[in-house]
């Protein structure tokens, strides 16, 4: 039986020359919590918290590394297993607070609301994340649902430009209410209605799981999925850089809507200061350059969860300071779990087409981070078995983002910075992924964290989301580089980035293109979709880069061009060692 093979079929498989006798349950688990082998091993813990510090001697001695279904002891699985929950934490609670904020761009919700989300998001990550990380066979067909790996789920930062984009159309046409003044009053109604369209735009990357792996991937290739992913980076990056400034709500807006929001985030706040106050400015900072000293000097642990520890930094400076507002933190409650907090579910069809451009996106960033997590973890990335991961991981992430919905969350998205965590601490073990769903629903389940977390000021939150926002941007950089750069290519990147950034740099480019204020609501959300799509940077480029892709031909002259220059080059290459033999020869 192949390596590949054996990894497919499991631990529990029976292979020539093993031993088909299987221990029983209570045997593995006092192996595993009853002995000293099984619950520590002997594990060089310190390699985990072992600080870069200049001019002292390094030591070269590298951690082992635990396979798929290599046995590893429990308590490096649970401390493992924390460190990946740290690593992908920001990249969790993001989403929820940007989308249920304050702003022309947001839901507006409660304070108590955005508690509940941001609790609500950390255990629906931990339970969908298990259901990458288990790989289910589908009963009678050559399919599964997952892909067996440390492939964990979070709340896609896709989903925001089109959540901000759909909100400021909801209150500028009424979907959303406002109030006499002009201010922007909660939107649970426009949230159940992003829930329930991307419920339905989900059933897209379903269907398109079913299809070969290769034709999905020739479809939707680098010059496609790269660009796309920068402009989201890109388009999410002046909402961090708001926030570092001293919030992204009305306080931000020249002239402020009220005086109430003269001062950020309002002048009830423990310390308001205007907009680009130093204060603001310098909390962001700190934080900044917290994840680059982390980076630096850090240990394994620390440099897999820098983002964590540069906004605790800022957060433990914030509260000595005076910015933080208790308040939140003491009215939650002690616990929370799913559905404490409900919303209508509807759909609004204006933002349909948007929201497939979110999942198609989703499917690529699947693809490519399911490759990458077989790479670091030593398994095969071609073949029978690798197929079967792309399809099954594909297949949960659409079937995650329907059942994240369901559970009032946004749509999910495979994370990539775990790969990161693999590679540092060589351990690609399956028990580490099931206990980082364990440390994401505890920290779920008590609500005082999550309150916690909503409570940051804003300053402190624009430092971490800057950082992480530009690294989404790089992420789609490094995708499109994974392709030739030929004449074609370039063009097809051109169109796509340039028509991307200019919506981006100017959103309201198309909004006087319909003039349409007829009675027919479905012609309205028809040119709604329209202006929204053009409106949304990175779901135009989309668009534009995929149908380039499908109707410009491969020219061979640049296959030819490449041919000529490589051999141009191992003539010269030939002809040089060529000329250093024969004057070795003189020599002699």
């Amino acid at each position: 039986m192949s390596t590949q093979e054996h990894a497919h079929e499991g631990p529990d498989t029976i292979v020539p020359g093993s031993n088909p006798a299987k221990p029983s349950i209570v045997t593995r688990f006092r192996r595993s919590f009853l002995t000293k082998e099984g619950l520590i091993g002997d594990y060089d813990y310190a390699f985990l918290f072992r600080p870069n510090i200049p001019f002292l001697k390094k030591q070269r001695k590298s951690a082992p590394f635990f396979g798929l279904y290599d046995p590893m002891p429990i308590m490096l699985a649970m401390l493992l297993g924390f460190q990946h929950a740290l690593a992908m934490l920001a990249g969790v609670i993001s989403p929820p607070i940007i989308i249920g904020g304050s702003g022309a761009n947001s839901a507006n919700l409660s304070p108590d609301v955005q508690r509940y989300l941001v609790s609500t998001s950390l255990i629906v990550c931990g339970v969908l994340s298990s259901i990458q990380i288990t790989r289910f066979h589908i009963y009678k067909t050559p399919y599964y649902l997952g892909t067996g790996l440390i492939s964990v789920v979070g709340t896609s930062f896709a989903i925001i430009p089109v959540a901000q984009g759909a909100f400021a159309q909801m209150y500028q046409n009424g979907y959303c209410p406002k109030a006499e003044d002009g201010s922007f009053l909660p939107c649970p109604k426009g949230y159940g209605a992003l829930l329930g369209s991307a419920m339905v735009a989900a059933l897209l990357e379903i269907l398109l799981s079913f299809m070969p792996p290769k034709i999905l991937q020739k479809i939707f290739p680098p010059i496609v999925t790269g660009p796309t992913v920068m402009l989201i980076g890109t388009s999410l990056i002046s909402s961090g850089f708001k926030n570092w400034a001293g919030g992204n709500g009305p306080c931000s807006l020249v002239p402020p809507p009220t005086a109430f929001f003269s001062m950020c985030p309002n002048i009830s706040a423990p310390r308001p200061l205007p907009w680009g106050s130093a204060e603001f400015i310098g909390l962001g900072f700190l934080v900044f350059v917290s994840i680059i000293l982390c980076e630096r000097f850090g240990s394994p642990i620390m440099k897999s969860c820098a983002v964590i520890i540069g906004l605790l930094v800022g957060c433990i400076v914030a509260a000595a300071c005076g910015y933080f507002d208790n308040t939140g933190i003491k009215a939650a409650p002690a616990v929370s779990f799913v559905w404490v907090h409900t919303f209508p579910l509807s759909i609004y069809g204006p933002i349909i087409l948007p929201l497939l451009a979110v999942y198609l996106v989703l499917m690529m960033e699947a693809i490519g981070d399911i490759t990458a997590t077989c790479d670091v973890s030593r398994l095969d990335v071609e073949g029978r078995v690798y197929e079967s991961r792309i399809q099954g991981g594909v297949l949960a992430d659409g079937f995650n983002g329907l059942l994240a919905c369901l559970a009032t969350i946004t749509p999910m998205s495979t994370f990539a910075q775990n790969n990161g965590v693999i590679a540092l601490t060589r351990c690609a073990n399956r028990k580490a992924g099931y206990f980082c769903c364990f440390w994401l629903i505890v920290a779920g389940i008590f609500s005082k964290f999550a309150a916690a977390l909503v409570a940051i000021p804003g300053a402190v939150l624009g430092g971490m989301t800057t950082f992480l926002f530009a690294a989404v941007a790089v992420s789609g950089l490094r995708i499109t580089t994974t392709m030739p750069l030929t004449r074609r290519n370039r063009f097809i990147v051109t169109c796509g980035l340039a028509l991307g950034f200019g919506a981006e740099m100017v959103h309201n480019w198309f909004s006087n293109v319909f003039t349409y204020s007829g009675d027919n609501a479905g012609k309205r959300g028809f040119f709604d979709a329209i202006t929204l799509v053009c409106s949304t940077g990175f779901a135009l480029c989309a668009f534009i880069t995929l149908i380039l892709n499908l109707i410009l031909p491969e020219e061979a002259e640049d296959d030819d061009l490449e041919e000529t220059v490589v051999q141009e080059r191992v003539s010269a290459s030939d002809s040089a060692s060529g000329a250093g033999t024969v004057g070795k020869k003189g020599e002699a």
